[in-house]
């Protein structure tokens, strides 16, 4: 007998609503967008041989600008498809709520 193994626990079904971040999709392109140039930027002035404090700070900005990204879209995740989960669904909303619990965890590395 052959068994269909599992979908891996990282895999997460489609949904087919628009997601949370859908409102302020054109702000954060633009954010990663500005981010993709820092990157370039700093990839220039390791090639030029720039002050490693210099390359150093710029790489901190760069990762500032990300976390500020990332807030923003976890923002999103919880005002939209949480909220919306939890108005309509509790199983559904239970499964936002460990899923954001575990996406927190690896995030803070807990």
């Amino acid at each position: 007998m052959t068994t269909t193994p599992a979908a891996p626990r990282h895999v997460h079904e489609r949904h087919t609503e628009a997601p949370g971040c859908a409102d302020n999709k054109a702000d954060h392109l633009a954010r990663l967008h500005k981010i993709e140039g820092q990157v370039r930027g700093i990839s220039r002035m390791v090639t030029d041989d720039r002050y490693c404090i210099d390359v150093l700070t710029q790489i901190s900005a760069a990762s500032h600008a990300l976390q500020e990204v990332a807030l923003g879209l976890l923002d999103d995740h919880v005002r939209g498809c949480v909220t919306d989960a939890a108005r309509t669904d509790a199983a559904h909303a239970e499964e936002k709520l460990v899923e954001l619990n575990a996406t927190l965890r690896r995030a803070l590395r807990l």
